[in-house]
């Protein structure tokens, strides 16, 4: 038998029953980053974007996509999120900017998937908003940084 969740005795993909789960108190938190070259990065932080404002496009596109992980990631659970917020911290240094995701639910499974995936969105429609100026823009770092609730306990990255 495999220690993988998702995986069943004969090796066959499966969604979890949750059923029996308790249902608790689970956040997860995950960043990532997006490096570009300093006319896109003036361009973000100067709001002169011709799409639009880029991190209040990415900020709604990373909470949409929290809310319909389930629809892109096969095996994970519909839930319902109580909270979603994704906020940016700009790098002027290092001509890029953190994206940072934290996901809410009382529920029975995890969020973690919810907060990657809203990061995700959210560098992407960054990348998309912003493709004109630089193509050669970097994603990099999509990771989780914390995790709270349930029967796994808590998460924290050193």
């Amino acid at each position: 038998m495999s220690s993988l969740t998702h995986i069943d005795s004969e090796g066959t993909a499966r969604m979890v029953d949750v059923t029996e789960k308790k249902q608790t108190d689970r956040r997860a938190l995950a960043k990532g980053r997006i490096s570009m070259s300093e006319e896109a990065f003036k361009a973000v932080m100067q709001n002169k974007i011709v799409k639009g404002n880029v991190l209040e496009t990415a900020r709604i596109a990373g909470i949409m996509a929290a809310k319909r992980t389930s629809e892109i990631i096969p095996l994970c659970h519909p839930l319902m999120l109580t909270h979603i917020q994704v906020d940016f911290t700009p790098d002027e240094t290092n001509l890029s900017l953190e994206i940072f995701a934290s996901v809410r639910t009382p529920g029975q499974t995890g969020v973690e998937m919810e907060a990657l995936t809203a990061v995700s969105a959210a560098a992407l429609t960054i990348y998309d908003m912003c493709k004109a100026i630089d193509k050669s823009m970097i994603i990099s770092g999509i990771m989780l940084v914390e995790k709270s609730g349930g029967k796994s306990g808590d998460f924290k990255r050193s």
